[in-house]
């Protein structure tokens, strides 16, 4: 399976949640004028708005690394308003390890599947 699963967690600071919730319209709009490879991204909020779960899917490990290059402007701001983490689901390529080793992210390897 090349496909790639991530499910990232902000944990939003007190204050900032309309401001992170603000970030998100132009996340989506970057994710579609710029790329091609990712399938799925979508995000939820708990019910409080504190915590926010984004699912994303894309094709393969170099569509993930192409996102991050897209979104590290928007992330930045992100990580600076909410603790992250995430886990990540899939069979990476050595230069998507080697980037996620730098960030609380979990890399879970496909065991099974239909």
């Amino acid at each position: 399976m090349k496909k790639i699963q991530f499910h990232a967690q902000f944990k939003i600071h007190p204050g900032k949640e309309d401001e992170f919730k603000d970030l998100i319209p132009q996340c989506i709009e970057q994710v579609k004028a710029n790329e091609t490879g990712a399938e799925q991204y979508e995000w939820y909020f708990n019910s409080t708005g504190t915590v926010c779960h984004v699912l994303e899917t894309y094709t393969n490990s170099k569509a993930l690394l192409a996102h991050v290059a897209n979104m590290n402007k928007l992330l930045e701001k992100a990580f600076s308003m909410a603790d992250f983490e995430g886990n990540i689901y899939g069979n990476l390529s050595s230069e998507l390890q080697e980037m996620i080793s730098k960030l609380p992210i979990t890399n879970y390897c496909l065991y099974q599947s239909l």
